[in-house]
């Protein structure tokens, strides 16, 4: 995405050093405007640095004298945002003020803007600063809202510009296509937990993230998101059905009286044992070894495979070796129409990991390689590549 980031003077300069980072890491291809207060907080120089491009601060100098770079700058963005935005800056937009280089970049902007604003909380709270605002939802500016925190002027209350992170997030959010609007989407996600006595139980190293971001992913492109999932410790995404499970039977239970979806994913790590006799007493120490036996679980996969319809069924696959083998021969045992397939003996992107890379293998025969990034971010890519694959 092409974005042009306007940067007034604020102590919250800092932050969209931090954000112009965060978005060129992200691949994205920033242009900044500094205002002439931003220079006096830091120099030009280190946003250029950045984002390897000129940074524009005066309105009558032109880096191209083939161009007007306020108006082409507006035509080369896909989005602006203003981050920090003081409340001079912001009062100037609300009224059509275009003293220098960012406001008359934003008259000339006929694309979405997003506005992070970074004051004492006072001005924030000003019936002035709160007309500017409505002033501007009203032609279709976007917010985002401050946080609350330790302020410059030693104020500890909201007034505090979004932190990168959030502010990614939010524009992200804000620019995702409804794709799965209207359809239904059962998720599986986590371990499962085999109960051996009321202290003890069988588990593995599954840590939910990436059929919980499958979810999120899922939910912030229209899906109606059923997951099904123990309690992992990772808050369900906002507008997901949370069914929770402990075992492999339970798992097995909510999915089989939940098959009426158009797409069920199924990323849980679902133990393939689970001890024969579960004790409702601890089971105390003795002398000598302890031996438990163990019966097969009940194969998810295989009975959606076996008893799909109209459902399009993503599997996993979480290997240590011979990944390409096992996924392939797990699609066709399966009956799936694609498995997701990672190698969890490379630690950086295994069951804890906040990263993960996948290959989609399809029954048709085809691959698809996801390189190393955010487990959110697979999780696009994973949906966006099944859309292409034949799930309408």
């Amino acid at each position: 995405m092409k974005i042009v980031l306007g940067v007034t003077g604020g102590i919250a300069v800092y932050k969209a050093i931090d954000l112009t980072s965060k978005l060129v890491q992200n691949g994205h291809e920033v242009r900044v405007i500094m205002t002439e207060s931003a220079e006096q907080f830091v120099t030009p120089l280190a946003f250029q640095a950045l984002s390897r491009n000129p940074v524009y601060t005066d309105i009558f100098v032109e880096h191209n004298p083939a161009e007007i770079q306020h108006i082409a700058l507006g035509d080369w963005a896909d989005i602006m945002i203003i981050a920090p935005l003081t409340a001079s800056t912001l009062g100037k937009i609300a009224h059509g003020i275009s003293d220098n280089m960012l406001t008359a970049t934003v008259l000339a902007f006929t694309k979405t803007i997003y506005l992070a604003p970074a004051m004492n909380s006072n001005m924030y709270n000003n019936p002035a600063v709160i007309d500017n605002i409505q002033t501007l939802l009203k032609r279709g500016f976007k917010f985002i809202e401050p946080g609350e925190g330790f302020l410059a002027c030693g104020y500890i209350a909201k007034g505090r510009m979004g932190e990168p992170l959030e502010i990614m997030k939010f524009i992200a959010e804000d620019n995702i296509e409804k794709d799965l609007q209207g359809k239904k989407v059962l998720i599986t996600a986590g371990p499962t937990i085999e109960t051996i006595d009321p202290v003890r139980y069988l588990t593995n190293r599954s840590s939910g993230k990436m059929g919980y971001s499958l979810a999120e992913a899922a939910n912030l492109r229209g899906a109606d998101v059923t997951l099904v999932s123990a309690d992992v410790g990772i808050p369900v995404p906002n507008g997901v059905r949370h069914i929770k499970t402990e075992s492999a039977q339970d798992m097995f239970n909510a999915v089989r009286d939940n098959m009426e979806q158009d797409l069920i994913i199924k990323a849980a790590a679902v133990a393939d044992y689970t001890p024969v006799e579960t004790h409702d007493q601890k089971l105390k120490k003795q002398e000598g070894d302890l031996t438990i036996t163990f019966k097969r679980t009940v194969d998810i996969l295989k009975y959606i495979g076996e008893h799909k319809t109209i459902q399009f069924v993503v599997g996993f696959a979480a290997e240590t070796e011979h990944v390409e083998k096992y996924a392939r021969g797990k699609l066709i045992k399966k009956n799936a129409d694609v498995i997701v397939a990672n190698n969890v003996g490379d630690k950086s992107i295994g069951f804890k990991s906040n990263d993960n890379a996948v290959t989609m293998y399809f029954k048709d025969g085809t691959h698809i390689d996801i390189s190393k990034q955010s487990k959110l971010n697979i999780a696009h890519e994973i949906l966006s590549h099944v859309k292409e694959k034949g799930f309408k």
